[in-house]
């Protein structure tokens, strides 16, 4: 349920609210499963015929909100509501195997990882475009005379191009920033109950490193049962940053 505006569908262009869509979170943390199961058995944890009727059924459509929720409502569990969906699917053989290893945080953090990832893939090449734009405006006017402003009064002449010029820069260091934090937001757990990943033994290390691969993620250094949360905090300042300039050029214009 929404509990905030942003939250209800009314802002936000769609390819952004469909990142952000239940059914869409979903086929994010089904391919985790399919991806973990795959990479398992690509180094011998689990059996491979196992492994391709998970993927296969975590990848078929088939897995709706709706049924999420009315098994949800049993278990009152969402991730376990979620495994239990995919083994009604999945075949007798295959149904040990699902969600192997695997706790409920590697799903819903790194999903929210691929989540941020597909929302930063809309963001950044905007912003982008925008400092080009920016940057042309400020060699357009470079010889173009403007006043100057301190203290909200007139002062020195400037090039009317000097404006551009600092908002170009600034949007050019927010794409450094996202750039930068990547490594430390779009984090991929698959490290089981309190980080361990004593289930998988020695090789859960190198399943985790094939599932963000796999996922175009970063495998996590070290983790408890969840991802450390600073790097949250990093992606809502990089995007806070890029909203106050865009706030700054507003006002000014």
């Amino acid at each position: 349920m929404p509990i905030l505006p942003i939250d209800g569908g009314r802002y936000g262009t769609k390819e952004m609210r469909e990142i952000f869509d239940e059914q869409k979170k979903i086929h994010y943390q089904l391919e985790i499963e399919a991806t973990a199961s795959e990479s398992q058995s690509e180094i011998g944890i689990i059996p491979r015929a196992a492994a391709q009727n998970i993927a296969k059924m975590a990848r078929s459509g088939k897995i709706t909100t709706k049924r999420v929720k009315q098994l949800e409502a049993k278990s009152d569990h969402d991730t376990a509501a979620l495994v239990e969906a995919l083994s009604e699917l999945c075949t007798p053989n295959a149904k040990p195997w699902i969600h192997y290893g695997l706790t409920s945080n590697d799903l819903v953090d790194t999903s929210t990882s691929m989540q941020i990832k597909d929302a930063l893939a809309i963001i950044e090449p905007k912003v982008a475009r925008l400092a080009i734009i920016l940057a042309k405006l400020a060699m357009k006017f470079k010889d173009f005379p403007a006043v100057g402003r301190t203290h909200g009064q007139h002062a020195s002449i400037i090039a009317f191009g000097l404006k551009f010029a600092n908002w170009a820069l600034e949007m050019s260091k927010h794409i450094e920033r996202i750039e930068q934090c990547k490594k430390r937001i779009l984090i991929c757990k698959t490290l089981g109950v309190v980080g361990t990943g004593s289930l998988m033994g020695s090789k859960a290390l190198e399943v985790q490193k094939r599932v963000a691969k796999k996922l175009s993620l970063y495998p996590a250094d070290v983790t408890t049962q969840i991802v450390p949360r600073e790097g949250y905090a990093e992606y809502v300042f990089c995007i806070a940053l890029i909203g106050a300039t865009l706030e700054k050029m507003a006002v000014e214009i």
